[in-house]
C-alpha cells in the first residue's frame, strides 16, 4: 500500500542498528496498514486507477506516519510481572514489589487510616493527576497524586455516598444524605441539585457534559451541567440500586438490578435499550472494559460473568463474589470482596481471564471501592478503615496524548482545554448503542402492508378508470350495445382481480395464525412438547 520501503539505490548494506529499526519500523507498519492493498492491474477505467494509487499511497504514508510516531514519540512500553520456574505471579506480595521499583514509585504505596470516617469511595481524573476521597460520615478530600498534597478537605457533617469529579479537578459532586451538592476546588458550594433527591450513585458522562444519578427510588435522572436542563428522569421500574457504570465507548448507562438484570439507558428514552438477565442473584457490581465491548458483572450468588456486549453473549465465567469491579485501561480487571483484593488479567488475547495478583488488607478491613489510577501502574481501595493504594505492574497506559489527558498540564492549558470540550460537547441525542452509526445512511425500511381500505380505495379507483374509458367502434354485429357493457364488465373484473387475490391471501393467512394459537392455547407451555402433532 505503498509503504514498503525502498532499498538503497546503491545497493548498501545498512549498518545493524539501522537494520533493525527499519525492520522494527516495517512491523509496526503494518500494524497501521489498512488491510491488503487492492490489485488496481485488472482495472481498465484509467481515471479510477490513478484516483486509487493516490489514495493507496496516501495510506501508506499514513501508516509510515503513525509508526514513526509510535518509535519516536511513544517510547514507553508497559510490562507485567513475569515469574520464573514454577514461582507465581499472583503469590508475590507488595513488600517484595517496594523493594524492587523506584523511589518515586514506591511513593504510591501507602495506607491512610481513618477508621472514624469510613468505609470510603475514590475518584480518579481522567488524567490521573488527582484523587477525590469521600467518607461515608461526611469527609471530603482532593488530593494531588503527583507530590501528594492535600489540596482540600472539608466535613459536610451527613452522610456521603459517592463522589464524581466533573469535566476536570475543579468541581466534583458529592452525593449526600438528602440531595447531591456541587463544590469547587476550594471547597466551597456551588449547587444544591434538590430535583435528584436522595441519590445512591453518580456517574459524570465527560462527552457529554451530563451528570448522571440513580436515587434510592429507583430514579434515573441526566442534568446538564452547563446550562443546568434536566435532560431526562424516567423510573427504572427495577427498585433501587447503587450499581451504575457508565460505557466508555458510547455514553450508556447500565444499572445492575436485584433480580439479576442490567438495564441500559440513554438520555432520550424513557425505556431501556437492553434489558438482559446476567446474574441468576442480585448483581452487586459491574464494570465495563475501556474499549466498551466487554462487561463483567458480579451477583450474589458467587459468579462472576465477562459479557461481550457485541453478541450478548457470556465469554467467561469465574468463581467468586465481587462487591466491586473495576477494568484498567490494559485491561485487567480487579475485583474486591470482603478484604481481599484480586486482579484477573487476559494475557492471551482471547478473553479468557486469569488469576494475575493478589492482595489482602489488613484483618477486619472491608473494601468498599477498587479504582485504578489512569496512566499509572496503581490501584486505589478504598475500605471501611480510609484508603490504600497498591502497585499493579502494567495495569496503567504507558503514553499519555497531552491532548486527552495531560498529568502535568498548567492552568493555562486547562482553560484552552474546558473551552475545547464545551466547543466540541455533544449533544445527548448521539448516545447511543453502535456510535458507528452516526453520520452513515440509514438503510430503507421494508415497505409496510397497506390497510383494508386503502386496499379497496385503489380497487374503487381502478374500476372508475376503467368506466371512463370509451370503446371503440367495431364492425357490424359487433357494436351492440349489451356485448360493450358485457366488455367493460370484464376489464373491471380483471382490473379488481389482484387486488381481490391480495385480500384473500390475507385472510388465509390470518386464519393460519389465528389457528395455531388456538392450537397453542389449549394447553400450558409446558406441556406443549407433550401434545401430538396433527397430521395434514
Amino acid at each position: 500500500m505503498g509503504a514498503k520501503e525502498e532499498n538503497d539505490a546503491h545497493g548498501n548494506i545498512l549498518p545493524p542498528i539501522e537494520q533493525e529499526i527499519v525492520d522494527e519500523l516495517d512491523t509496526k507498519v503494518k500494524k497501521y496498514l489498512r488491510g491488503e492493498s487492492a490489485n488496481l492491474e485488472v482495472l481498465q477505467d484509467k481515471k479510477l486507477k490513478g484516483q486509487l494509487a493516490v489514495r493507496e499511497q496516501l495510506y501508506g504514508k499514513s501508516a509510515k506516519a503513525a509508526a514513526k510516531i509510535e518509535k519516536w514519540l511513544m517510547p514507553s512500553e508497559g510490562g507485567y510481572l513475569e515469574a520464573e520456574g514454577v514461582e507465581k505471579t499472583w503469590r508475590i506480595k507488595q513488600e517484595a514489589i517496594a523493594r524492587e521499583v523506584d523511589i518515586l514509585s514506591s511513593r504510591n504505596q501507602y495506607d491512610i487510616v481513618l477508621p472514624e470516617l469510613g468505609p470510603y469511595t475514590l475518584d480518579f481524573t481522567p488524567s490521573g493527576r488527582y484523587m477525590a476521597a469521600a467518607g461515608r460520615k461526611g469527609h471530603l478530600a482532593v488530593v494531588d497524586m503527583k507530590n501528594m498534597n492535600l489540596i482540600k478537605e472539608i466535613q459536610v457533617r451527613e452522610t456521603v455516598r459517592d463522589v464524581v469529579f466533573l469535566h476536570n479537578e475543579l468541581f466534583f459532586a458529592a452525593a449526600q444524605k438528602k440531595y447531591p451538592y456541587i463544590y469547587n476546588r476550594d471547597g466551597t458550594e456551588l449547587h444544591c441539585l434538590k430535583e435528584h433527591g436522595a441519590v445512591l450513585k453518580l456517574q459524570f458522562l465527560r462527552n457529554h457534559f451530563l451528570l448522571a444519578s440513580i436515587n434510592k427510588f429507583g430514579q434515573l435522572r441526566y442534568q446538564d451541567v452547563t446550562t443546568g436542563e434536566m435532560i431526562g428522569n424516567f423510573r427504572t421500574g427495577l427498585g433501587r440500586t447503587d450499581v451504575m457504570q457508565v460505557n466508555p465507548f458510547n455514553g450508556v448507562v447500565a444499572l445492575g438490578h436485584s433480580g439479576g438484570t442490567v438495564t441500559m439507558w440513554k438520555p432520550t428514552m424513557a425505556a431501556p435499550l437492553v434489558k438482559m438477565l446476567c446474574n441468576q442473584g442480585p448483581v452487586s457490581a459491574l464494570a465495563f472494559h475501556p474499549n466498551g465491548h466487554l462487561m463483567a458483572t458480579s451477583g450474589k450468588e458467587r459468579k462472576i460473568k465477562i459479557w461481550d456486549l457485541r453478541k450478548y453473549e457470556v465469554v467467561q465465567t469465574l468463581p467468586g463474589h465481587a462487591k466491586t469491579l473495576d477494568f484498567s485501561q490494559k485491561g485487567l480487571l480487579a475485583v474486591g470482596t470482603g478484604s481481599f483484593v484480586q486482579i484477573l488479567g487476559d494475557f492471551s488475547g482471547s478473553q479468557n481471564y486469569t488469576r494475575y495478583m493478589g492482595h489482602s488488607m489488613a484483618k477486619g478491613y472491608q473494601v468498599g471501592k477498587v479504582s485504578f489510577r489512569p496512566y499509572e501502574d496503581v490501584l486505589g481501595i478504598g475500605h471501611s478503615m480510609g484508603w490504600s493504594s497498591i502497585l499493579i505492574p502494567g495495569s496503567g497506559e504507558p503514553n499519555f496524548d497531552s491532548w486527552v489527558a495531560n498529568p502535568f498540564e498548567t492552568s493555562k492549558q486547562r482553560r484552552e482545554k474546558e473551552v475545547r470540550s464545551l466547543l466540541d460537547k455533544l449533544p445527548p441525542e448521539t448516545i447511543m448503542l453502535d456510535p458507528t452509526k452516526i453520520g452513515a445512511v440509514r438503510s430503507a425500511r421494508n415497505k409496510e402492508k397497506p390497510t383494508k381500505q386503502e386496499i379497496d380505495d385503489d380497487m374503487q379507483t381502478a374500476a372508475e378508470a376503467i368506466k371512463g374509458i370509451t370503446m371503440k367502434n367495431k364492425t357490424k354485429g359487433r357494436n351492440k350495445p349489451s356485448k360493450k357493457a358485457k366488455k367493460k364488465q370484464e376489464l373491471i373484473a380483471k382490473a379488481k382481480r389482484p387486488f381481490l387475490e391480495q385480500q384473500l391471501k390475507e385472510e388465509e393467512s390470518l386464519a393460519k395464525k389465528k389457528q395455531k394459537l388456538s392450537e397453542q392455547g389449549e394447553l400450558p407451555s409446558s406441556l406443549q412438547r407433550f401434545a401430538r402433532k396433527k397430521t395434514t
